[in-house]
């Protein structure tokens, strides 16, 4: 017989498979009363973990959880700058860039062996470690600082963008589901938003994680990018919906030769 806790890791880790599970299945599942099992459904959803639905549980679609800069410098970047590397392949001596304040980006950016860009960004970070660069022009939008992000952002961050053209957006992709961009924070998608408006080609990093995560707010449809570099082609039903949009999809290879 297992302990509660055992059964709710149990039932966690179901879901991660099925995304889906009943009253009945826990019953079945696991061998306790219906009393028992709805306890169980109670408690994780105390535990924020489920939603409960109308005889059983699933798992939150929406993405909320969101990481500061420092935090994301830190996970593993392996896939990150394999995105990086193949991102920056794609910069042409003398493009005009616009870039937004993802850590992809920055790792884009700080592996450039181009020269005579100009570069325009919202990201305290990338601004920093770019402007070291021999050879770019770093243009640094203003607004209000977001401490947490390391950028800008904010009214006066939307309406600086107005005044820019440039040949190309490099944006790092918080979610990406069939339906486009999507975002946590709509002050984040409000910026990106006009940022696409301000580049000739858009192109999205996102690593694979990306792929199907749905978020608060949606920033733009999938017709309204151009480009996608990742580290892992994305399954049926995206690939099928990138395709559907024309958008591109770059898959950065680990050994380096990009398909």
């Amino acid at each position: 017989m297992m302990y509660q806790e055992e059964r709710l890791t149990a039932i966690l880790q179901y879901l991660q498979q099925h995304h889906r599970i009943s009253v009945q299945e826990v019953v079945e599942q696991f061998g306790v009363s219906r009393d028992t099992a709805r306890r169980d459904i109670v408690k994780l959803e105390e535990q924020g973990e489920i939603l409960r639905t109308r005889g059983g549980a699933i798992l939150p679609s929406l993405s909320k959880k969101s990481f500061s800069h420092q935090e994301r410098m830190q996970l593993d970047l392996t896939g990150k700058r394999r995105i990086a590397q193949a991102a920056a392949r794609l910069i042409k001596h003398g493009d005009y860039l616009l870039l937004d304040a993802s850590t992809t980006v920055q790792l884009t950016v700080e592996s450039l062996q181009t020269k005579d860009h100009v570069i325009i960004t919202n990201s305290l970070a990338t601004a920093a470690s770019v402007s070291r660069k021999e050879g770019v022009l770093v243009k640094m939008l203003g607004g209000d600082v977001n401490p947490q992000d390391q950028c800008v952002h904010g009214t006066r961050t939307v309406e600086n963008l107005a005044n820019y053209h440039v040949d190309k957006l490099l944006v790092g992709a918080c979610g990406l589901t069939t339906g486009g961009l999507v975002s946590p924070d709509e002050d984040h998608g409000y910026v990106i938003r006009e940022m696409m408006k301000r580049a000739d080609q858009v192109i999205i990093l996102a690593d694979h994680s990306k792929f199907g995560k749905s978020m608060l707010y949606r920033v733009a449809s999938l017709d309204q990018i151009d480009l996608i570099v990742t580290d892992r082609a994305p399954g049926r039903e995206m690939a099928e919906a990138l395709d559907k949009s024309e958008v591109d999809v770059l898959v950065a290879a680990e050994n380096g030769k990009d398909a």
